[in-house]
């Protein structure tokens, strides 16, 4: 029975790959995508330009609130994922 299934689903293999390769990208993209390392990153370079000067509060208190939500976005999800 296992040969004649191979034989059978032979046609399919390309697809089986294609599928698997379109899983592991997935797999990759969500991992950087919720990795909270670059937006700490972005947060300290951030309070680094306000204290050089180089942004006025009002624009550090928007992106500050900005990096914030996605800091809360990527903890929620990572309570959810097992």
């Amino acid at each position: 029975m296992g040969l004649l299934q191979s034989l059978l689903t032979l046609p399919l293999a390309p697809m089986r790959g294609v599928t698997w390769v379109a899983q592991r990208v997935l797999d990759k993209a969500e991992e950087e995508y919720y990795d909270p390392a670059p937006v700490w990153r972005e947060l300290s370079e951030l309070e680094d330009r306000l204290v050089r000067g180089e942004i006025d509060e009002e624009t550090f208190e928007h992106r500050e609130d900005e990096l914030l939500d996605r800091l809360e976005e990527i903890t929620a999800h990572r309570m959810q994922t097992p």
